[in-house]
């Protein structure tokens, strides 16, 4: 499983590391796993929870308390009879984890690229 760092989640998902920090202390499931030394390791899981909170946030214009509200909806929703809905969600978002990954190599192959090419100038 795909683990992200807190910069790594804020440049996926476009949400400054302070508000995912903030965000970790209100919203229902939202729970990145931590090192020893306090390292926040986010999952593929974590990052979609924080995908749906911006768009209620931003797009919807929820509250973080209305928007954590709806999450929680959300989630009883899908626990009942939409199993085929379900399956197609869980679906799209083992996609978008695999688009964040490929980004993500296709960035540290351009810094890399980058570096390597001031380097012989």
């Amino acid at each position: 499983m795909q683990l992200y760092s807190i910069g790594e989640a804020e440049e996926l998902t476009g949400i400054k590391a302070h508000v995912l920090r903030y965000w970790e202390s209100v919203a229902p499931g939202l729970a990145p796993r931590k090192s020893i030394g306090g390292r926040r390791a986010y999952s593929a899981r974590d990052l979609q929870i924080i995908m749906r909170l911006k768009y209620l946030i931003r797009e919807r214009k929820f509250t973080i308390e209305g928007a954590c509200d709806e999450l929680i909806a959300e989630t009883e929703l899908y626990t009942g009879a939409e199993s085929a809905a379900a399956d197609a969600l869980c679906e799209l978002h083992e996609l978008r984890g695999e688009l964040s990954d490929l980004y993500l190599t296709v960035r540290k192959y351009r810094r890399a690229r980058k570096a390597e090419e001031t380097q012989n100038d």
